[in-house]
């Protein structure tokens, strides 16, 4: 394993063809992921790099399940994986990072920005349920050392879904579909994981330390990931 340490106990892991974030000890996840999503605790957060289309017609892709877990398999990896995909390219990732008194927190985006939207926008599938393509697609990974009950990972996700969309606004960038400003793409996925043990953050608003500097550290890592996604940008790396 290629890895560094991205903080106490959590290892950062990346190739060409993944991101992944290595807890020493399993940790609370709540994710949005197609693999192991919702509440679970898991050893690691998997984002995975994988085709934006089909090799061929005649040779669709696997599920996202099936594939994240192959991967998974193919690498030796042990536990419980939350695992998310996209088209983008790792070189793409981004990552912001600040102590909140005795709490460390990161941030890590990676982004494509050929499927832009405006939440809101007509659906391109009239169903219910069902699953799209990991075309261009921004994906966040949340990771602090800090406790938190159940309610206050929700709020996080919740401000972290704001300073997105903020970060998205301020970059000009806009639905393929409305031609309004974009709030995000039509795959994004994100992932928190959180610290163990008590005293637990209770709360995570925008009215709290630690919800103020969360949202500064997800449009920090946004804006730049989607920076490099322009022409000028990519030229700069």
């Amino acid at each position: 394993m290629n890895a560094t340490l991205l903080q106490q106990n959590v290892l950062l892991d990346r190739s060409p063809e993944h991101v992944r974030v290595v807890f020493e000890s399993p940790c609370p996840v709540l994710s949005s992921a197609v693999f192991n999503g919702g509440w679970t605790t898991a050893d690691a957060v998997l984002n995975l790099k994988v085709p934006k289309r089909p090799p061929s017609p005649d040779a669709p892709l696997d599920p996202p399940e099936k594939t994240l877990a192959g991967y998974c398999i193919r690498n030796g990896w042990q536990g419980v994986t939350v695992g998310m995909m996209t088209a983008a390219s790792m070189n793409s990732l981004r990552i912001a990072h600040e102590r909140i008194h005795a709490f460390a927190t990161a941030v890590l985006v990676t982004s494509g920005l050929s499927n832009p939207l405006r939440a809101g926008d007509p659906a391109p599938r009239q169903t219910l349920d069902t699953a799209a393509a990991a075309a261009g697609t921004i994906n966040t990974i949340i990771v602090t050392s800090a406790a938190m009950t159940p309610a206050a990972m929700v709020e996080a996700v919740m401000i972290a879904a704001e300073a997105k969309a903020a970060a998205l606004q301020s970059s000009g960038v806009r639905s393929r579909v409305s031609g309004a400003i974009a709030t995000g793409t039509g795959t994004d996925a994100v992932a928190l994981a959180c610290g163990k043990g008590i005293p637990q953050l209770r709360y995570c608003g925008k009215h709290t330390l630690f919800g103020e500097t969360l949202a500064r550290l997800v449009i920090q890592a946004t804006t730049t990931s989607i920076a490099w996604e322009s022409p000028k940008g990519r030229s700069a790396f």
